[in-house]
């Protein structure tokens, strides 16, 4: 193990989701995806005035499941399935959009009445190119059904996928895994998941990576079959996730994504002739951008 085992490291854009800032991880021009994850954005930490909120306007998905997951705070989502689900830190929502989906992501008229930290990571997971035109179906699993993690100054929760001796109860269609991860200072954990590839994102503090620091804010997209030695140099908190390689290249536009170019093109034409189910109770939504 050396400080060669880390192929790359991002620190991402910032980018406005509907008057809500984000840092940007995934995808670049030299890593389209990591395992199954082609999409990872670091929502906040931010603080939001009462009366504030976050408003993403209802919009399409094709081809991907989409996994929220949060530090603090709460997203009120609703989908065209019909699905009203509030989420909460620790919570999980995996939305599998297939042939086709709509949903917001919205703040609660409850939460927008006081002020309020919102914290947490969005991230897109590419289904299995036999799998991505099937029926959307949403999911959510609470904090409570989500496996503990823990050893000797260290703990964290297992969100999807099989880590450290345990397997998450949530369903998905390729082999993938999010680990929510909170280490004390001095303390060293050995990561090999059995998968080809992996990263670390930092989300607070500092870690050190077989002896290369990665400070907050970075992504560390690990060499494939990773095996290294991770160790807080202060309190720190950070995900692992990662999988099973694509077996092919996928094509990316706006919130679509597939094995097939013309396949995003069919699902531009009907976002713009609004074809798409539509959201209950969702009045406007957002343009196709040009």
């Amino acid at each position: 193990m050396s400080a060669d085992s880390i192929a790359l490291s991002i620190t991402g854009k910032p980018k406005d989701i509907g008057g809500f800032e984000v840092r940007r991880l995934l995808p670049v021009a030299r890593c389209r995806s990591v395992g199954a994850f082609v999409f990872l954005d670091h929502m906040g930490p931010t603080t939001l005035k009462a009366g504030e909120g976050i408003d993403v306007l209802p919009h399409p998905h094709i081809g991907l499941a989409t996994v929220t997951y949060l530090f603090e705070g709460a997203i009120l989502h609703r989908d065209s399935l019909g699905t009203v689900q509030e989420i909460f830190p620790g919570d999980v929502n995996l939305m599998t959009a297939g042939r086709g989906i709509v949903h917001s992501e919205r703040s609660s008229e409850e939460t927008r009445s006081k002020d309020r930290d919102v914290h947490g990571l969005q991230m897109w997971v590419a289904l299995p190119k036999e799998h991505e035109e099937i029926r959307p179906v949403f999911s959510h699993t609470p904090k409570s059904a989500l496996p503990d993690l823990k050893g000797e100054g260290w703990h964290g929760r297992l969100v999807v996928g099989s880590l450290f001796g345990k397997t998450s109860p949530v369903e998905t269609m390729n082999r993938y895994f999010f680990v929510d991860l909170r280490l004390e200072a001095g303390v060293s954990i050995p990561f090999a998941p059995d998968y080809d590839e992996a990263a670390v994102y930092v989300v607070d503090g500092e870690l050190d990576i077989d002896g290369a620091i990665v400070g907050a804010g970075t992504l560390a997209v690990l060499e494939k079959k990773p095996n290294v030695l991770l160790t807080s140099r202060q309190e720190a908190t950070f995900v692992v996730l990662g999988g099973d390689a694509l077996p092919e290249p996928r094509f990316m536009y706006w919130n679509f994504v597939s094995t097939r170019k013309e396949r995003i093109e069919r699902a531009k034409e009907d976002w713009r002739g609004q074809r798409f189910d539509r959201v209950p109770g969702e009045t406007s939504f957002v343009l196709l951008p040009e």
